[in-house]
């Protein structure tokens, strides 16, 4: 079976997801149309070739209604005869879009892929879809009576289970914004990055969301942000310690990568980055929601017969602090290996397109540091998780 190879992968930067942040006057569509654009360029490669266009995208609905991924590739002036699809499985949405695209490609089914995530969380806001609406239905509710429950709330549970202290959590954080703030200051995510050009002609080139300078000091001023009294009756077992400055931000940001099978990439001239190592997609608790990444990892190494102390870099998404440091807790790996670059406490986590966030750092590091393996894994909503290894070449 030929490899699917990853020939490259770029971001934009991350802006603030909210009125007035760095990306926000921008519409989803053209955001993304510049992210691909900034892909194809970087490549001497006819746009006509590629067999699709697979886009995750969480919130589909206002302007990431029109199926983004379509939107974007017409609004970058590409081919009209290539063909885009988006797909949604909550914060994995595409991560997912890399796996059915690798997977094509094993298949035989495609040649060249275009993977493509986006979400202007500024201008479609979180659950937008769904205002006003029931999402579960009567007999999910009844099955997990009294109701499942925010990601705040079950970022709280995973905490309380591994018994991961509010000190604990905002060490984290803290962790988080000093790693992702010297990548940027030593200039190790410039090459991630496709600067971003705005309507008023501002060119965006740095990801906006870091806090520099944040300490255990200023994180322990803020208060819980999922208490009140229902929920503490529910659930006694918490100590309610998930603030703001310890989960993920709120963000608008892309990313694309370029997918093609071994073969296609020494026809054309293209050089491998990295080749996909192993795959793996499962359930769990859908009330505690944020632990998938266990199960989904644990799947991956067994059914690709790989040993986890052999991976040089681990991307867990931070959902929440609570989420990397169970994950961690639960396999006692090293933790220098974890997100190295820090995550989306300090970057943002812009649903649809953090798969291509993480993935796009996590080849970046490995290219850096001479690592052999790395392995992503996503939380989601509805208690699923993603997980996928690479292998840089």
């Amino acid at each position: 079976m030929p490899d699917a190879v990853i020939i490259d992968a770029v971001r934009s930067p991350m802006g603030r997801g909210k009125p007035g942040g760095a990306l926000s006057g921008l519409h989803p569509a053209e955001l993304l149309a510049q992210t691909i654009s900034g892909l194809l360029a970087r490549h001497d490669l006819d746009p006509g070739l590629v067999d699709d266009v697979i886009t995750g995208c969480v919130g589909q609905a206002g302007e990431q209604s029109g199926n983004i991924g379509r939107m974007a590739w017409l609004a970058a002036g590409l081919p009209e005869h290539v063909p885009a699809v988006t797909v949604e499985r909550k914060c994995g949405s595409r991560q997912q879009a890399v796996h059915f695209a690798a997977q094509g490609v094993l298949a035989g089914a495609y040649d060249i892929v275009v993977v493509a995530g986006g979400e202007s969380m500024s201008r479609v806001p979180m659950g937008a879809a769904r205002i006003g609406m029931d999402p579960y239905g009567p007999s999910v509710t009844e099955r997990y009576a009294p109701g499942l429950i925010p990601q705040g709330v079950a970022a709280e549970l995973v905490a309380a289970r591994w018994k991961i202290s509010r000190e604990q959590l905002d060490a984290y954080a803290v962790r988080s914004h000093r790693l992702a703030g010297d990548a940027a200051d030593r200039g190790k995510s410039d090459g991630e990055i496709v600067p971003v050009t705005l309507p008023d002609g501002t060119t965006v080139r740095a990801d906006e969301p870091i806090r520099r300078g944040t300490t255990p000091r200023t994180l322990a001023g803020l208060t819980p942000s999922f208490t009140d009294d229902a929920m503490a009756a529910r659930f006694p077992e918490i100590t309610w310690s998930v603030t703001a400055g310890n989960s993920s931000q709120i963000t608008d940001g892309a990313g694309a990568l370029l997918i093609t099978s071994e073969r296609k990439a020494a026809e054309l001239g293209l050089t491998p980055r990295a080749r996909f190592a192993g795959f793996a997609v499962t359930g769990d608790d859908p009330v505690t929601m944020l632990t998938g990444p266990i199960p989904a990892t644990r799947k991956l190494l067994e059914r690709h017969g790989l040993d986890l102390d052999l991976i040089d870099h681990y991307e867990v998404n931070e959902a929440s602090a609570s989420v990397p440091l169970a994950w961690q807790a639960e396999f006692g790996t090293d933790p220098a290996r974890l997100n190295p670059r820090g995550g989306a406490i300090a970057l943002g986590h812009p649903l649809g397109a953090s798969g291509a966030r993480l993935m796009t750092t996590m080849l970046a590091a490995l290219e850096a540091t001479g690592g052999r393996y790395g392995l992503q894994t996503m939380c989601e909503a509805g208690g699923m998780a993603n997980a996928t290894v690479v292998e840089r070449l």
